[in-house]
């Protein structure tokens, strides 16, 4: 450090070390410093400076104010006169940080303060606010909890042994309950804790007694691919369990995780079964997440260091790759990819320095698994469209509200725009619009070309007025089941639950209306009942006796839509990987998927693969 800069403390906050100093503007006026000290320790630092200097907040407000330029749009500044941190939120959060955060390092050069910098959502979000809000409130218990996980990050290792262990818990030779451990003689870390849709009677891996060995309070680290139900459903249920750790995730899979875990309760409930957890608990996995940005190489033990990658997948998704020791082993996780662009995100990355051992998905990994091109795709789902409406009928589509919601808003935003379908309204119906929202609000994790565009509202597709947000209920249905011609997207994307039973019964009788399966619907769920054509389904009735509802609509599948990349998409994955793993176990997939992907990747290119089971352990090394 230049002896005219002090330091007065110094702490580990998770994986970042924090440094204190009562001469913030001299550390921003040297803007190598913090880059050189980086590089050199070999961490994250962040600066703070000492609360005995901080000039008064009205006072900061004035200076940050001028410094800012008026376009950014700053909605809201919030100091934390603890930490020396002032929040600022704005519409255009790139202004705020300036070129290579310039603006920034002027803010502290001229207040004192240490910016942070958030988006104001350009579609009012409930989620984001609550999240936002939550975490002010909780910042004293953030700060304990984050100081914890520091010391038990850079504690001191313990074991001079050298192995790296995966063990499956969840998601072989089958779709849902996404859950592996990765283990080494010093660390625990559990990679997802999902739920298996459609399969509500089976028993919870977590419950089963070898899964989690001595319990949940041994794991270490909890790492979240994306936020999707059947990896993240059971996250609030280890801390029902006993743990009280970190959960690695990106920011926007820390939200739709909040999203759609307390969906997944009301749901529960909603059907007459008794949650696994309750809201306190969602809340508690909230508090515990420490956020990563895709690139950034990140202590999370004493010999893993973890990185995330774009995965492609839906918003927040990550290929996460652990590099384990010093250089002795690295093993990388695909969560769920999608390799091609798609209109709502770029590619699946997989381009990194060293992977010995590879988990791969597989739902689409059998060997006839080749999904429509998209272009193909799109015509398919308009002329479907373009049909229903010249009959007079409406179009249903059973869609995940994160993700494939928002891909069709797209494709149908554009449609009607350059009149390849009818204008006619587009009704959102579910989580689908709050979704949407907190897509808007973490634009720099969509397709680059989708970003600039959301950066002017006027230009924002996601702000199209045909574009409905249903919400006031069942009266609303009816008005638009009675109505003009239409389309409505409408959770569950599996037909388990939600909304889309509404649908049902509002349009499901009528030869005239068309209903379109635009995603993977798995084993056992009605979605995949009445795609292999059943035309009587049970629904509720009054007095709790199920009734039977006859669908006369027309039912269509088209293919290329989904968020996962095909057979030939996984193929290339790993096929375009350099240098290739040496071993690639085929997950996340059923028997037949998982299997002949495994069979496929050996033949072809001469690796080790392996289709596991369910509670299988490997030892590599």
């Amino acid at each position: 450090m230049p002896p005219d800069i002090s330091v007065t403390e110094v702490k580990y906050e998770g994986p970042e070390l924090v440094v204190y100093t009562r001469d913030p503007k001299k550390f921003a006026e040297n803007g190598d410093l913090i880059r050189r000290l980086a590089s050199q320790l070999r961490k994250r630092i962040t600066v703070r400076p000492d609360p005995d200097v901080l000039s008064p907040p009205r006072e900061a407000r004035g200076e940050i104010m001028d410094v800012v330029p008026e376009d950014a749009g700053v909605t809201d500044l919030d100091f934390h006169e603890d930490t020396g941190e002032v929040v600022i939120e704005a519409s255009k959060p790139g202004m705020v940080i300036g070129r290579h955060g310039s603006t920034l390092r002027e803010i502290t050069q001229r207040a004192g303060w240490t910016p942070e910098v958030v988006r104001t959502p350009p579609i009012e979000s409930s989620t984001v606010r609550n999240v936002r809000n939550f975490l002010k409130t909780e910042r004293d218990d953030r700060r304990d909890i984050l100081e914890k996980v520091g010391r038990q990050i850079h504690r001191e290792e313990m074991s001079d042994d050298e192995y790296v262990r995966i063990t499956t818990l969840g998601c072989c030779r089958e779709v849902g309950r996404a859950s592996f451990i990765l283990s080494t003689p010093e660390t625990r870390i559990l990679i997802d804790c999902g739920d298996k849709p459609g399969s509500e009677d089976e028993v919870p891996y977590l419950q089963v007694s070898e899964a989690l060995g001595a319990g949940a309070n041994t794991i270490d680290a909890v790492v979240l691919t994306h936020a999707h139900l059947d990896h993240s459903a059971f996250i609030p249920l280890l801390f029902k369990y006993g743990y009280d750790g970190p959960i690695y995730c990106t920011e926007p899979t820390r939200d739709l995780m909040g999203l759609l875990t307390l969906d997944y309760l009301d749901v529960a409930a909603k059907e007459g079964r008794t949650p696994p957890y309750d809201s306190e608990m969602v809340r508690e996995a909230i508090k515990h997440c420490i956020t990563l940005d895709y690139g950034d190489v990140t202590d999370i033990a004493p010999d893993v260091k973890l990185t995330f990658h774009n995965a492609g997948h839906i918003l927040g998704s990550a290929v996460t790759h652990f590099h384990i020791g010093d250089g002795l082993y690295n093993v990388a996780f695909s969560g769920d990819i999608h390799y091609e662009d798609t209109r709502l995100f770029n590619g699946a990355v997989n381009d990194f320095p060293r992977v010995e051992t590879l988990v791969l998905e597989s739902t689409y990994g059998g060997r006839n698994d080749y999904q429509t091109d998209q272009e193909d795709s799109e015509r398919k789902l308009l002329e479907v469209i373009n049909e229903a409406y010249e009959r007079g009928g409406k179009v249903v589509i059973p869609a995940f509200a994160v993700g494939r919601s928002q891909e069709l808003m797209l494709v149908l935003e554009e449609a009607m725009r350059n009149d390849k379908i009818p204008t006619m309204p587009i009704h959102l119906d579910g989580m689908i619009w709050e979704a949407t929202a907190i897509h808007t609000t973490y634009p720099e994790y969509l397709r680059d070309d989708l970003r600039d565009r959301i950066f002017h509202d006027d230009e924002n597709p996601f702000l199209a007025e045909q574009f409905n947000h249903i919400d006031g209920g069942e009266e609303e249905r009816m008005d638009v089941a009675e109505g003009e011609e239409c389309i409505v997207l409408s959770t569950s994307g599996m037909v388990t639950g939600g909304p889309i039973m509404s649908w049902l019964e509002h349009l499901g009788p009528q030869e005239d209306n068309q209903m379109i399966f635009v995603g993977y619907q798995a084993q056992g769920t009605m979605g995949r009942r009445i795609q292999s054509g059943w035309d009587e389904i049970p629904v509720g009735g009054s007095g709790g006796r199920t009734q039977h509802l006859q669908l006369n609509m027309d039912v269509e599948t088209v293919d290329g839509f989904s968020g996962h990349a095909d057979r030939q998409g996984l193929e290339n994955f790993v096929r375009t990987m350099n240098p290739r793993p040496e071993k690639v176990l085929c997950v996340h997939g059923d028997e037949r998927s998982t299997q002949d992907l495994s069979s496929a990747l050996y033949h072809d290119y001469n690796m080790r693969t392996f289709a596991p089971k369910n509670l299988e352990t490997f030892r590599f090394l």
